[in-house]
């Protein structure tokens, strides 16, 4: 996909990962972006090709909504997400339904609702951004881990569901980045932005998954080894 005059729409596009899609977007020549948050108001971005949209993952009617106003999106990018740091054992069920509320039933409410759109505009493409937490957990990561595991794997169902549409189904995979959601993480993180920038370079080349950093790549290559050795070296590293 070559994203010169293509039409995106961008949910969680308030701030973190979700702004820099907008900018990358915008820079490579994107012809429109729907940036969309739950309050769309605090959207501040000085370019007449971003149009301010509601959308809340957790309200299927402002999601419909969202989708027959954006009716001439080619790209979807699914960037909005929480962490509420819950346990799954001792933490708040709630907090821990939200997660799975969020990631997995929120983000499949949206591709469920952009997919006629993409289909009716020749296909286009969806972007999933998951994390190296889809493939493992970390202390006080329990519940975040399990819904982006479960949208990881949906992210795959819907590829297979979508191929015959045309529409490319991209997943992005990375460990920590510099935004509020991991403002109280102590390791290193990568700038926002060259999420944005992996994604795009892969929509460009056709790629279906995006490994941004080497954190990510080095807990996928361990997927093929006894986990004991992979949970050993992570407690070493975390302390």
């Amino acid at each position: 996909m070559n994203i010169a005059n293509q039409i995106a729409l961008v949910t969680g596009a308030n701030r973190g990962i979700g702004e820099k899609y907008v900018l990358e977007l915008l820079d490579r020549g994107a012809a429109k972006v729907y940036a969309t948050a739950r309050r769309p108001e605090l959207l501040n971005f000085d370019d007449s090709r971003v149009v301010p949209l509601h959308l809340d993952l957790l309200d299927d009617e402002s999601v419909l909504a969202a989708a027959a106003t954006a009716s001439d999106v080619t790209l979807l990018v699914n960037n909005a997400g929480i962490s509420t740091g819950a346990l799954l054992v001792t933490g708040d069920l709630a907090d821990v339904r939200r997660e799975m509320d969020t990631h997995f039933w929120g983000t499949l409410g949206t591709i469920r609702a952009f997919a006629p759109v993409l289909k009716a505009n020749g296909g286009g493409a969806i972007v999933n951004v998951l994390s190296a937490l889809s493939w493992f957990t970390a202390p006080g990561a329990g519940a975040y881990a399990a819904a982006k595991a479960a949208e990881w794997n949906m992210t795959n169902g819907v590829r297979l569901e979508l191929a015959p549409q045309g529409t490319l189904v991209q997943g992005v995979h990375l460990g920590a980045a510099d935004t509020d959601i991991m403002a109280e993480y102590d390791g290193p993180k990568i700038d926002p932005r060259d999420v944005a920038r992996a994604t795009l370079d892969g929509l460009a080349s056709g790629a279906i998954e995006v490994v941004v950093d080497d954190w990510s790549a080095m807990v996928k290559a361990s997927l093929a080894s006894d986990p004991a050795v992979f949970y050993k070296q992570m407690s070493e590293i975390l302390g």
